[in-house]
C-alpha cells in the first residue's frame, strides 16, 4: 500500500478545497476535485520539523539563515541544473503575491500585459486590478496539444506595446511543459522588443517521463536578465498554507524595484514556520516527491483507461507536467451551464471551470489528480453513471 492511498478526512478543518461549497455555489455531497492542493500529508521530515518549531513556544520576528539559501539552490542545482545564487532570491508568502507586485513595479497604470489563455486565472486579476491593460495570446489546440501562437504573439507585442508577459511553465490549467525551443522562440521575441518576462514556475517539480522543466531564466543569459523566475514548494510538499515563495531575480535593479514594491505593500518576514517547512521539505524531501510523481501516472491512468474505455465522448488533454488534468467535454453535446449543471447536481464531481481559464475554454474543466487512487476512482466512476443522464437535465 502507497502512503499516498490513505484517505484523510479534512473537513471541518478550515479547508478551502472541502469546508465551503456554498461559498462557491456547489452541492455539499459533490466529491472536491478543484483547488490546486493535495490530499497527502507533507513530508514526515517536514511535519517533525514543524512540530519541532512549534514545541519551542517562542514564536518571534525571524528570517532565513544560510542554510535555508542553500538547500534551496541544491535543489534547484541539482533538479534543473540551474545555479542561483543567495542574493537572487526575493522570498514572499506567495506567487501571485509576488505577480501582483511585479507588474506594479515594473509597469505603469495603463501598460500592456500579455497573458496565454487558458491560464490560471489570477493571472487576469494582477493585470486588471492593478489597472494595466490586458493582452491575451491564446494557445491553439493541436490535435490534443496545446502550443503557443508565436505570430500572433509577435503582433500583438509591437501593436499593443506590451511591457510584460506572464509566461505559465509548465503551463496550468493545459500541462504543457515547454521545450527548450519553444522558451528560446517566445524569449527571442521579448528581447527583441524589451519584453519584461515574469514566469510562473510554481508547478516545475511535476514533470512526466519524456519531458524536462527548463527554468526560464536558464535558457541563455539574456533571458536571465530580464527576468523574474517565480517558484515554491507549495505545490511540490502541500505547503501551501504556510504561504512562503521563493523569487529568483538575476537582474539586480529589477530585483530592488520589486523589493521596493513588496515594501510598499507593508511586508516585512516569511512566518518562522514557513521559513522551517520550506528548508525541509527542499532538504529532505526529494524521495517522497519521486514516489507521488509514479502515484500521480497511476492516477492519469485511471481517468485515461476510464474516459476510453467508458465515457469516449470527454478527451483528456495528455499531461506533460502538473498534477491537473485538461478535460474536454465538448462531446457530451451540452453547452457550458448545462455542463456546470450535470456536473453538479448529477455526477456529483466538483471540478474547476474552464471558463475560469479563459472565456474560450468553457466547455473544458480542470481535475485535480492529487489524491487517493481510490478518491479518483470514485470520481470517473460517478461521470461514468451521469452520463447516461446528460440528456434529461
Amino acid at each position: 500500500m502507497s502512503r499516498f492511498d490513505e484517505v484523510i478526512d479534512r473537513r471541518e478543518t478550515g479547508s478551502i478545497k472541502y469546508d465551503f461549497p456554498e461559498r462557491f455555489g456547489k452541492s455539499a455531497d459533490a466529491l472536491p476535485l478543484w483547488v490546486a492542493d493535495m490530499d497527502f500529508r507533507a513530508p514526515e521530515a517536514v511535519i517533525k520539523r514543524l512540530q519541532e518549531v512549534a514545541a519551542f513556544g517562542i514564536y518571534g520576528y525571524s528570517d532565513a539563515q544560510q542554510a535555508y539559501y542553500e538547500e534551496v539552490k541544491g535543489w534547484f542545482n541539482k533538479r534543473f541544473n540551474w545555479n542561483v545564487r543567495t542574493e537572487w532570491i526575493v522570498k514572499t508568502p506567495g506567487v501571485v503575491f509576488a505577480i501582483s507586485a511585479a507588474v506594479r513595479a515594473f509597469t505603469k497604470p495603463g501598460d500592456a500585459v500579455m497573458i496565454q489563455q487558458p491560464v490560471y486565472h489570477p493571472f487576469v486579476s494582477c493585470v486588471e486590478e492593478n489597472g494595466r491593460k490586458l493582452v491575451n495570446n491564446e494557445l491553439y489546440n493541436n490535435n490534443g496539444r496545446y502550443e503557443m501562437d508565436l505570430a500572433d504573439f509577435e503582433e500583438k507585442v509591437v501593436r499593443e506595446k506590451v511591457k510584460l508577459f506572464l509566461l505559465c511553465s509548465p503551463h496550468n490549467p493545459v500541462g504543457r511543459v515547454w521545450s527548450v525551443a519553444e522558451l528560446e522562440a517566445v524569449g527571442t521575441i521579448c528581447e527583441r522588443y524589451g519584453v519584461l518576462v515574469i514566469s510562473d514556475e510554481i508547478h516545475c517539480d511535476f514533470t512526466r517521463t519524456g519531458h524536462v522543466h527548463t527554468p526560464y531564466a536558464a535558457v541563455s543569459e539574456a533571458f536571465a536578465e530580464h527576468a523574474v523566475i517565480c517558484t515554491s514548494p507549495s505545490k511540490t510538499f502541500n505547503l501551501a498554507g504556510l504561504q512562503v515563495s521563493n523569487i529568483f531575480v538575476k537582474n539586480e535593479v529589477l530585483r530592488k524595484k520589486l523589493e521596493r514594491e513588496l515594501y510598499l505593500t507593508g511586508y516585512d518576514e516569511i512566518n518562522i514556520f514557513a521559513l522551517a517547512g520550506c528548508q525541509a521539505a527542499y532538504q529532505y524531501g526529494g524521495l517522497w516527491l519521486d514516489e507521488l510523481k509514479a502515484y500521480l501516472v497511476k492516477n492519469t491512468e485511471i481517468v485515461r483507461r476510464c474516459l476510453q474505455e467508458k465515457l469516449p465522448q470527454v478527451k483528456l488533454i495528455e499531461p506533460e507536467g502538473t498534477y491537473l488534468l485538461w478535460l474536454d467535454f465538448t462531446g457530451l453535446g451540452l453547452q457550458e451551464k448545462e455542463l456546470t449543471a450535470w456536473l453538479d447536481r448529477k455526477a456529483k464531481v466538483w471540478l474547476n471551470a474552464g471558463s475560469a481559464f479563459g472565456e474560450q475554454s468553457g466547455l473544458y474543466q480542470r481535475m485535480n489528480i492529487a489524491c487517493p487512487s481510490s478518491v479518483v476512482q470514485e470520481a470517473m466512476d460517478r461521470l461514468v453513471r451521469a452520463a447516461g443522464e446528460v440528456m434529461v437535465l
